[in-house]
């Protein structure tokens, strides 16, 4: 028996030697890859910056577009609602058959509306409300559109690093497989062992095609925000550790005070103020001017009987505002100023309802951020790199080292999407809340959608005609 057993274990050992150095290689390959936390081994690989998305986004996206005609439209509302009441130039004609003294009366007249009171300039100072908040308007789109480019591009960083990490690992599931089989043909591993081995390298090759299919999902929608919905995938520079933390709290009340939205209802007061002071004035009635030259051709009573030739006429009226002195209209303009400050409070409150959750998420990733990158992350590997060893030594089952890869892993995956929380919620407050680059821009004085209710008060009451 000795002497059968001796050759026997003479050609054992050699092999789990052998299975050994895989099983250690295989280790360090993987630890490798965690400390690189998913740095990508192609650096000729094209590349594009943070910096470069977001000037292709002010180049192509078509909200800018829309936010200039806004303000040319308001700019024309304004000119128009200031010019002066065209001219009225006819024909008047009375008797022009003459009858029996050959008479008839037939000429022309000019007919003008003097406006009175100022009317022309309260319409001009309601439409400058109405430009300054298209500018507004415009200001806080670029807001808008800037922010949103930014969240995405972290949003694409996080899921290029979490494919990158889910490439590693899968890289090291399929090595483990080969390990486990080795080991198992020198009886160190039984078939269950090679089967959750297995297992674990389909679920790895299954979390790397989901990772692709997550990250395209990102990209498509980073292209579409920066107005070129054909880029083609790409590397992009960043680390998500670079984010710096901010003050919360200061923030919000920096949202409530000077927010684009907030600015934007003011504006609305003082456009409905100004509507106030020009429908008080209506009342008051502009002044008709008619006069013109006519001919007459009735003949006068001296005995050349010669017509009475050219003559002028003049008429001047006003319309008395006894009945209708535009009660219901100034009824309705203190109304909507009324309307117009609570919306000023309405927006605030909004802004800190919204802010709440988002300050929220900003605290809870940072405190994961803290825990997993100096205690979660560094124990899970050092618990790994423990089981590693003993397994070596014989001491522990192969198993053990294939749940504590598992665990350093989703450790790394949760970190990597902390990160992009803590990046995301950081950018939101610092950007007014500001992180729809896709909605049209909200034009003045109208109603907003339910995505951009906070940005524009309610519309206000009826306009003065535009003359």
């Amino acid at each position: 028996m000795n002497s059968l057993a001796t050759p026997v274990f003479e050609a054992v050992a050699p092999l789990r030697g052998v299975t050994r150095s895989v099983l250690y290689f295989s280790c360090f390959l993987f630890l490798f890859a965690v400390q690189g936390r998913a740095q990508t081994a192609v650096s000729e690989q094209k590349t594009m910056t943070l910096e470069d998305l977001q000037q292709m986004a002010l180049q192509n996206n078509p909200t800018f577009a829309q936010s200039a005609a806004n303000i040319h439209a308001a700019e024309g509302r304004k000119k128009q609602s200031g010019l002066y009441p065209n001219p009225t130039v006819g024909y008047q004609g009375e008797q022009i058959r003459g009858g029996s003294f050959n008479g008839g009366e037939q000429g022309f007249f000019v007919q003008q509306d003097i406006v009175l009171n100022g009317k022309l300039g309260l319409n001009r100072a309601i439409f400058d409300q109405e430009l300054k908040q298209a500018e507004t308007e415009s200001e806080e789109q670029k807001v808008r559109v800037v922010t949103n480019v930014r969240m995405s591009y972290i949003q694409a960083l996080a899921a290029q690093q979490t494919l990158e990490l889910r490439q590693h690992l899968s890289k090291l599931a399929d090595d483990a497989v080969q390990t486990s089989h080795q080991l198992a043909n020198v009886g160190q591993a039984d078939a269950p062992d090679v089967l959750e081995a297995e297992v674990e390298a389909q679920q790895a090759e299954l979390a790397v095609t989901m990772a692709e299919q997550n990250q395209q999902r990102i990209w498509k929608a980073l292209a579409a925000v920066a107005g070129n919905p054909r880029l083609s995938l790409l590397r992009l520079e960043g680390k998500l550790e670079d984010t710096a933390p901010v003050n919360a709290d200061e923030l919000v009340e920096n949202i409530v005070n000077e927010s684009p939205a907030v600015r934007i209802a003011e504006l609305g007061v003082k456009r409905a103020d100004a509507t106030l002071a020009r429908t008080r004035r209506e009342s008051i009635p502009d002044l008709q001017i008619r006069a013109g030259m006519q001919q007459n051709g009735e003949l006068l009573s001296e005995p050349n009987g010669k017509p009475v030739g050219l003559q002028g006429f003049a008429d001047v009226g006003v319309r008395i505002p006894i009945f209708n002195r535009n009660q219901g209209n100034v009824a309705t303009a203190k109304a909507d100023v009324e309307r117009a400050k609570r919306e000023v409070e309405r927006v605030k409150l909004v802004l800190r309802e919204r802010a709440a959750s988002v300050v929220q998420n900003y605290a809870f990733s940072q405190t994961a951020v803290d825990r997993y990158k100096n205690q979660m992350i560094p124990r899970a590997q050092k618990a790994y790199e423990m089981y590693a060893k003993k397994y070596q030594e014989m001491a522990s089952a192969y198993p053990q080292v294939l749940i504590a890869q598992r665990t350093l892993m989703q450790l790394e995956v949760s970190y990597i999407t902390a990160l992009e929380t803590f990046a995301t919620s950081s950018i939101s407050l610092q950007s007014y809340l500001l992180t729809d680059g896709l909605e049209a821009p909200s034009q003045p004085a109208g109603i907003d959608q339910p995505v951009r209710e906070v940005n524009i008060p309610f519309q206000m009451g009826t306009s003065p005609q535009e003359r």
